[in-house]
């Protein structure tokens, strides 16, 4: 059985950064798209960041020169190294995988999700 667990997350002050950790057990992380999501209170789930089995990835336009996606084949572990970070970027951070070979940031399309993660940026 598939299962993802966050862990990274934790409250900074604007201009700080944080690193976020998927760990995967009982699916190959390499295998998947693999995405980072968030959800501020009262607003909808958004994606964040991806990455596609062949290592390509995307991020959406806010985070662009800021958040950065990665993983660790060895250790079966996504990432989200999140850098200069704003006061809305507060929300809880979940990522998530689904077995195609294309990547959205569409919520319906996974599979898999972890638990998630808060992060609280002030100012």
């Amino acid at each position: 059985q598939a299962h993802l667990v966050e862990s990274g997350g934790g409250s900074v002050q604007a201009g700080g950064s944080l690193r976020l950790t998927c760990a995967g057990s009982g699916l190959t992380i390499r295998d998947y798209c693999m995405a980072w999501f968030r959800q501020a209170p009262g607003k909808e789930r958004e994606g964040v960041a991806f990455m596609r089995r062949d290592g390509t990835t995307g991020h959406i336009e806010s985070v662009q020169g800021r958040f950065t996606i990665s993983r660790d084949n060895a250790k079966n572990i996504l990432y989200l190294q999140m850098n200069s970070l704003k006061p809305e970027d507060t929300a809880m951070y979940s990522c998530a995988a689904v077995g195609t070979l294309a990547c959205s940031f569409g919520s319906w399309t996974y599979q898999h999700w972890g638990q998630g993660t808060q992060v609280t940026v002030s100012s």
